[in-house]
């Protein structure tokens, strides 16, 4: 979906500036109330309306994905809010609102990506700070260098484990009566995930190293566990993923895996394009090389953690096992 320019004051980038990028409309307080009130319910991924009961921790998820790990962890004792949920909008765009930092600055547990991904977080905390307040910032949890070039963690199968394991000991200190409890909630996450593990071991022996195209650096880390060989560039994933424009000769070879059939995929960013992964799409489209639409927060549609990990990898295999396109879960 080709969507307009944004220009917010508070951005989301990596890298250089974005130039060039298509994003969604602008994100309003408007649009952003309902979703600041919302309360994602463990277990199932949805998320309904909710004030938050009586007694119960309020809690941020930077992204829907991390909110809905605390969900599941915290189960009845909290009240998860996710900050960036939509998905048909840029998250390296993101404007914090008001109701952002008012929802941000009351939590007591915090689940940040890091990275770069969402400083807006990083700043509202400064801006409102709380000794009791307890921030898990994945980049740290899992020790991961600012240097490191691809932010999007939860792709990764060892981040939500480590996740779920720190959520639960924070919520373990903020409420050490119910600590049984988020340990046990914890130990059925651990277990729920292994669907998921097993599907990318199959995939992994099943069609080792297969050639796939990316547009941006979205399921890398879910791609190396498989053990596909991703013959894009990474300056080519890098360019489209900072909205500036990759060098001539990345594009020429990126067309020419399309083009020539030389991948079994074409793994995309289907919440944001722009005019040339525009044309990746239309090149692999008219060669019949199947497309499969990657998120960056977690889709609508009943999905949890688990099941959206599960539906990516599923809609791998069936690209590269019966040709079958998934652009949109």
């Amino acid at each position: 979906m080709n969507r307009p320019r944004l220009t917010h004051p508070i951005r989301l980038f990596r890298g250089t500036p974005p130039l060039r990028r298509e994003k969604s409309t602008r994100i309003t307080v408007a649009r952003l109330i309902p979703l600041l009130g919302a309360t994602v319910v463990a277990g199932c991924g949805a998320a309904g309306a909710s004030s938050g009961g009586a007694g119960q921790i309020a809690t941020v998820g930077a992204e829907n994905e991390y909110a809905n790990v605390i969900s599941q962890i915290g189960g009845r004792y909290v009240h998860a809010s996710a900050i960036e949920s939509n998905p048909n909008t840029d998250p390296h765009a993101f404007e914090a609102s008001p109701s952002v930092a008012s929802t941000v600055s009351s939590a007591q547990l915090i689940v940040q990506n890091g990275l770069g991904y969402d400083d807006f977080m990083t700043k509202i905390e400064s801006a409102s700070p709380n000794p009791k307040r307890k921030v898990i910032d994945v980049q740290r949890l899992l020790g991961l260098p600012g240097s490191t070039r691809n932010p999007h963690l939860w792709y990764s199968p060892t981040t939500m484990p480590a996740v779920a394991k720190a959520v639960a000991a924070s919520l373990a200190k903020i409420e050490p009566s119910h600590a049984a409890y988020f340990r046990a909630n914890e130990t059925a996450f651990d277990r729920s995930l292994t669907a998921w593990f097993n599907a990318i071991k199959q995939f992994h022996s099943r069609y080792p190293n297969t050639p796939v195209a990316t547009t941006e650096p979205v399921g890398d880390y879910m791609l190396q566990a498989a053990g596909a060989a991703n013959l894009t560039p990474y300056s080519l994933q890098s360019a489209v993923q900072n909205g500036v424009d990759p060098a001539p000769q990345s594009i020429t070879l990126q067309h020419g895996l399309l083009s020539r059939r030389k991948v079994k995929v074409l793994l995309y960013n289907q919440q944001v394009t722009d005019s040339l992964t525009l044309a990746l799409l239309k090149t692999a489209r008219a060669q019949g090389v199947p497309v499969v639409g990657l998120y960056e927060t977690m889709p609508t549609g009943g999905y949890d953690y688990q099941s959206w990990m599960l539906a990516e990898v599923n809609a791998l295999q069936n690209a590269v096992a019966h040709g079958a396109s998934t652009e949109r879960l």
